[in-house]
């Protein structure tokens, strides 16, 4: 199962939200390339990185922020958060992204999540972030009517082989991320499923491994020393 070590860009800055609440934001590094290096040290492979500028207003500001990282780590970087264009996903892609993800374009304009996929085949992946069962999107702020299992099978329709699964509930809780509808979502789809949300120990990452996850991301629980990064890759 690959780990992925979170780091969410608001301002230019690595931040942690509270179930994706902007005005709970805590910035836990001025510089996402120095976090980067940590998580290099501890030996990880993949990093998740979030435009949260971008998810919020459509824009992405991190481009020159994964640039900057490319030419100092060897690590592989996924990226989502404001991809609302083809342009948006070249731009990444040529900033030295391996993986960008699509979110609110996937439910709002599913042609562009074809023409990506056309285009960079498994480089692409599409974002689901769940309330109640229900995606969300624009950041977390608005509730679609449609549901996460239903929007992620349209995908794989589409030609989507991996989804980064988040119950919004879960994220920044550090209360475990939620099994039962991660279970589902692997189990109705058949899809990778890349687990976030909620991860606060090494039983949560072993929990998540247990019901057949790709992978998993972890957030808060890096930053505030709850999981240790080097203890789970060992593991």
């Amino acid at each position: 199962m690959k780990i992925y070590p979170a780091i969410d860009v608001l301002g230019g800055k690595a931040v942690r939200l509270l179930q994706g609440d902007y005005d709970k934001a805590t910035v836990l590094n001025d510089n996402p390339a120095a976090a980067t290096e940590e998580w290099v040290r501890c030996n990880a492979e993949d990093i998740h990185i979030v435009d949260l500028d971008g998810a919020r207003y459509g824009k992405s500001y991190v481009t020159d922020i994964i640039r900057d990282i490319k030419s100092e780590f060897n690590i592989r970087i996924q990226t989502g958060g404001g991809v609302r264009s083809l342009s948006d996903i070249d731009e990444r892609i040529e900033a030295g992204a391996d993986r960008v993800i699509i979110g609110t374009a996937a439910v709002k304009n599913p042609g562009l999540v074809r023409e990506a996929v056309i285009k960079y085949g498994e480089r692409i992946a599409v974002g689901i972030d769940a309330k109640n069962g229900y995606a969300a999107v624009s950041g977390w702020r608005e509730v679609s009517g449609v549901r996460a299992a239903e929007l992620a099978l349209n995908m794989k329709e589409l030609g989507i082989k991996t989804v980064i699964y988040t119950d919004i509930s879960k994220d920044g809780m550090m209360t475990g991320p939620n099994i039962e509808a991660t279970r589902e979502m692997i189990e109705k789809t058949g899809l990778d499923i890349i687990a976030s949300g909620g991860v606060s120990s090494l039983k949560d990452i072993e929990n998540v491994y247990k019901i057949g996850a790709y992978g998993v991301i972890i957030g808060k629980a890096l930053y505030n020393g709850s999981v240790d990064l080097k203890e789970v890759l060992i593991n």
